[in-house]
């Protein structure tokens, strides 16, 4: 299957072949996944092409586990490369296979390629999860390249099923794409992933419509492909925070604070923070700053509990900080939680206390960088940057 798909990936040391001379025998080895929205999008076939680039350049290259399910590109793409035989699990008149993870350890190549990292191994199998496996031969120092789709990722698991309907039971735990050395997604557009299906280069002619009424609708597909594109940017973003001196990262993704008080406006803010917040597909947060000097009356206490009960009905996350520096606690949390957009009310100090003592508004912007400040007319609701 000629794949013409875009990628992006989060890679925090390159799987080449220069790496491989870098490292006693004995290191943990690298671990590279091929990431896709659904099957058919490519994963399988951009995996064997990278391993038979870099058996060109003269790493020794094994494949510890390739599922063609009958395409015929993906078969003939794997043509080149050593594939070490399954082992076989007699059960009674049938005989079934799966990865002979003792033969790739025996084996010990530089680099493997296992496809489908979700697989449940056969009963009676020495671990129940390929990922198992995977972390065994990781551990022997052998470099892996494995494929799996975004629906198995544990932590998305509930989301899929509101989405297709359909609840994935082989999962894959967080941490395995957490620990990767690189992620890279195999992308391709719905109307393609629909055209290959049509053409009958996913499944046989007799599943295709059944498909392409149930986990192949066009929808599903852009929310699955969408699920995709940001666990590889999250993972982006993770590796350049860490890597990045001072934490001086511009953010991926959007994330909204507003900052609330005791001023009966907040809620207007609340409003317009969250609404911002839906618009840029991003998490909303709402803070107060509570004065350590100062006891809030009944009414006031009674404004806050409303403001967190309106962030809750959001879906925000509501922050109370304890500080005699507002402009300071913002900025901290700012820092804290990766914010890219702020929404506060405008100052409800006179011109003599502003000049006096400076406004928020003044002090956010010396304090932040990168960041968007949004102030919020109480009246005209005007919002600016």
């Amino acid at each position: 299957m000629s794949d013409n798909s875009n990628t992006g990936s989060a890679s925090t040391a390159p799987l080449n072949s220069a790496s491989y001379s870098l490292y006693p025998v004995r290191r943990r080895g690298k671990h590279k996944i091929f990431i896709g929205m659904a099957p058919g999008v490519g994963k399988t076939y951009r995996m064997l092409e990278e391993g038979h680039a870099l058996k060109q350049e003269g790493i020794d290259v094994v494949v510890g586990l390739l599922e063609t399910h009958g395409r015929k590109e993906t078969a003939e793409k794997g043509e080149g490369l050593e594939i070490l035989p399954r082992k076989e699990y007699p059960r009674g008149e049938l005989t079934l296979t799966d990865m002979d993870t003792d033969a790739i350890l025996k084996r010990s190549p530089q680099l493997v390629l296992i496809d489908e990292l979700a697989h449940t191994n056969v009963p009676g199998s020495p671990r129940e999860k390929r990922y198992e496996d995977v972390e065994v031969v990781l551990a022997a120092g052998i470099d892996v390249y494995s494929t799996m789709n975004v629906q198995h990722l544990e932590s998305l698991n509930d989301l899929v099923a509101r989405i297709t309907g359909v609840v994935v039971r082989e999962r894959v735990p967080d941490k395995i794409l957490d620990d990767a050395d690189e992620i890279v997604v195999v992308d391709v557009t719905p109307e393609t992933l629909q055209e290959r299906l049509l053409e009958g280069k996913i499944y046989a002619p007799e599943k295709i419509q059944q498909s392409l009424d149930n986990f192949f609708q066009r929808r599903n597909l852009i929310a699955l492909r969408e699920l995709a594109l940001r666990e590889v940017a999250d993972n982006v973003e993770e590796n350049a925070i860490a890597t990045t001196p001072n934490g001086q990262f511009c953010n991926i993704h959007e994330r909204v604070l507003v900052c609330i008080s005791t001023y009966p406006n907040s809620v207007q803010l609340l409003r317009r923070g969250a609404r911002l917040a839906n618009y840029m597909n991003a998490p909303l947060y709402s803070l107060f700053v509570a004065d350590p000097e100062r006891f809030l009356t009944k009414e006031e206490s009674l404004h806050i509990h409303t403001c967190e009960k309106l962030c809750n009905e959001f879906e925000g996350t509501f922050i109370r900080v304890t500080n005699s520096n507002v402009a300071n606690a913002i900025a901290q949390v700012a820092e804290k939680y990766r914010i890219t957009q702020i929404v506060i009310g405008e100052s409800q100090r006179s011109r003599w206390q502003m000049l006096l003592k400076g406004s928020l508004t003044q002090k956010l912007v010396r304090l932040l960088k990168n960041i968007d400040l949004h102030i919020i007319a109480s009246e005209k609701m005007v919002s600016s940057k």
